[in-house]
């Protein structure tokens, strides 16, 4: 997964006094993909150091990008596919198909993603994980023996609920009756297992490690951004606190305190459950895949980013874990972000922090978001 400047329009041999810098930023959400920006830093870098060696790496941990990221690294075709997003209205999703290792990849945030809604339209009460389950399902037929599954970005809060229902589990309340809502979960009395359900190994990249409920905990935390108010959170917290108890006495399983759990609304709960998912750090899944620590060995600088910078990113984000890994071998690391929210510990972790918002306004910098990273980069070259 290496470009160099050659492959940039680049065709001079590299100075023998060239630094060799990996360039591994996140997505900057809304306005570019991984790979986008890592483009757009490499091209404004050259121009100002044309001998530097760049490697160009772009990572996830688990949200928006994380299908492309990912399948771009395992040669993985993608795939399209009808189904619901988080409002239960039809849409044409994207996944990736690595035929060799019957290898499925699948992206939350491609089927019901918040960024897929339009803003302030839906409530979470009134969205579900069920679009999902049926992406599942189709990856199961066709005959995934692994499916890697990112759930961040989601639009949801239901702590795998729709998800679920889509597999074929039913919910009833104490007279019999089904359960079709996730809100209505406070009267959950039982859960019934499909009969015939056989899903493939699936490991789920959680791009947070948040419990399920309470203070650090899929609603408080993560509710208020996919439209959730303060004077809501115990409704929410009501239905997701039953079905997890019921789950408890009902199968002895208790995920609640899984890091990961609360991830994407309880979806790392419901997953972990529901389809015997296994929770791992998405970025820790990324790098093994792309032989990160090699790249890291190789390199006298690195370069990473994503479009907010703040101390959400030291909670296992990609770019925070990225400089945790260069701050444990001594290289340094230069963050570019979107919008910096600077801090103690961001300026401890990261040998510079700079923003699209030194250069310009907020409004231009994401309107063409890719040229104002590209000056950036070109300006802190300079300097070098």
């Amino acid at each position: 997964m290496r470009d160099t400047l050659s492959k940039l329009g680049q065709s001079n041999k590299l100075s023998h006094a060239s630094v060799r810098i990996l360039i591994a930023p996140d997505k900057f959400k809304g306005t570019l993909t991984a790979r986008q920006a890592a483009e757009a830093i490499a091209c404004g870098w050259q121009k100002a150091r044309p001998d530097d060696d760049l490697t160009l790496l772009p990572i996830s941990d688990g949200g928006d990008g994380f299908g492309c990221v990912l399948g771009d690294a395992l040669g993985a075709k993608p795939q399209r596919i009808s189904t619901l997003d988080a409002a239960h209205r039809k849409c044409v999703s994207t996944w990736w198909w690595q035929p060799e290792t019957r290898t499925a990849i699948i992206e939350s945030a491609n089927i019901i993603g918040l960024a897929m809604l339009p803003q302030g339209k839906f409530h979470p009460f009134q969205l579900d994980t069920f679009g999902l389950g049926k992406v599942l399902l189709a990856a199961t037929i066709k005959g995934a023996k692994t499916i890697i599954l990112g759930i961040g970005g989601s639009a949801t809060n239901d702590g795998g609920f729709g998800l679920a229902r889509a597999l074929g589990w039913e919910f009833f309340d104490a007279c019999g009756e089904r359960i079709e809502q996730w809100t209505q979960l406070h009267t959950l009395a039982k859960i019934r297992r499909p009969k015939s359900l056989k899903l493939p190994k699936i490991i789920v990249a959680v791009d947070v490690e948040n419990p399920l409920l309470g203070k650090r905990g899929a609603t408080r935390v993560y509710g208020p951004q996919k439209g959730l108010r303060a004077e809501e959170f115990a409704i929410a917290e009501k239905n997701l606190r039953r079905l997890a108890s019921v789950v408890k006495h009902q199968f002895g399983f208790d995920f609640t305190h899984s890091p990961g759990a609360g991830a994407a609304g309880g979806l790392g709960f419901g997953l972990a459950m529901f389809a015997s998912g296994e929770l791992r750090p998405g970025f820790e899944l990324l790098a093994k895949t792309t032989r990160l620590a090699s790249h890291l060995n190789a390199c006298d600088l690195v370069i990473t980013g994503e479009g907010s910078l703040d101390d959400s990113t030291l909670m296992g984000k990609g770019a925070g874990s990225l400089a945790e890994l260069c701050r444990a071998r001594k290289i340094p690391v230069i963050a570019l972000a979107g919008v910096l929210h600077d801090s103690g510990k961001l300026r401890k972790l990261f040998t510079q922090n700079h923003s699209l918002t030194q250069l310009t306004t907020p409004t231009k910098a994401r309107s063409r978001a890719a040229h104002w990273l590209a000056v950036l980069a070109e300006q802190i070259a300079v300097k070098r």
